[in-house]
């Protein structure tokens, strides 16, 4: 039997899933699994109007893994964050405005936490305009390459830090806001993540600040230059929300980032974030 009906919205990422319902979410392990399975396949799986609750979300998740908790208090149900400009909801909403650029969740954790395995959002309100999410297919980006790019590629490593996606929102901050942002650590990447599975994807995005032994701007401007490869629109699925949606996206081999919408809108999407145990080797 299958448990899940699946439908290809593009020919890199992307997959609409039907004929679920949130309770079978929340409490069936075998249709977790094949959620799991279905991730690995298509890097973002689509849920439209499914309506999920904030408890049921995050019971849901329990059943793809540990549930971060490193955020509670910006909303009642532990297990949920309010992704939004809005500070009333989240008093770190300024920080949110670097989710505009391209990048994956946990390459610059407070200590070596691996980074997190997925990531679920549901809508709760939506932008009048803009507001989509983006997707792209890291791993297929590094498909895309020539061997000798594979082999020049593989041996490169990156250091990624919070200083570099906060400066590309606030290009001339404050020295509090400097020395807040280095408060948190660096770290150093390769390039290409090698996975337990075999498969390798490229470790990009608005975290990356330079590549180690290059000249600063000759190696700043060969990430922006893959990054731009990467996001090419062939290997990107643009999603446009509506009222209770629900998206799931592998964080280890999908690119992200949201279109700019205005920071008045009500838009709100609760999120809920798996903890991965894999580390960037």
């Amino acid at each position: 039997m299958t448990l899940l009906t699946i439908n290809k919205l593009t020919d890199s990422v992307g997959a609409e899933v039907t004929g679920v319902d949130p309770d079978r979410l929340a409490g069936d392990d075998s249709l977790g699994e094949a959620v799991l399975d279905a991730l690995e396949d298509n890097g973002v799986l689509v849920f439209p109007g499914l309506g999920l609750q904030p408890e049921v979300q995050v019971e849901f998740c329990r059943r793809l893994g540990e549930i971060d908790h490193s955020s509670d208090g910006h909303h009642p149900v532990p297990g949920i964050y309010p992704v939004t400009l809005d500070k009333s909801k989240n008093s770190s909403a300024a920080y949110l405005r670097a989710t505009f650029d391209w990048h994956i969740d946990g390459c610059t954790p407070l200590n070596d936490e691996c980074p997190q395995k997925a990531t679920v959002l549901s809508a709760k309100q939506v932008a009048s305009r803009g507001g989509e999410t983006e997707f792209a297919n890291s791993y297929a980006a590094y498909e895309a390459f020539s061997d000798e790019e594979k082999d020049r590629f593989g041996a490169l490593r990156v250091v990624h830090s919070l200083e570099a996606s906060q400066r590309r929102i606030t290009p001339d901050p404050s020295p509090e806001q400097v020395a807040k942002w280095r408060s948190r650590p660096t770290h150093e990447h390769p390039l290409v993540w090698t996975h337990r599975s075999g498969r390798r994807s490229l470790v990009l995005g608005a975290s990356a600040d330079h590549v180690v032994g290059m000249d600063l701007d000759e190696g700043r401007a060969l990430l922006a230059g893959l990054l731009e490869r990467a996001t090419q629109p062939g290997l990107v699925y643009s999603h446009r929300w509506s009222v209770g949606d629900t998206v799931i996206w592998d964080n280890n081999g999908v690119l992200h980032r949201a279109a700019p919408y205005d920071p008045d809108s009500p838009r709100e999407m609760l999120r809920t974030t798996v903890l991965g145990d894999e580390p960037i080797q």
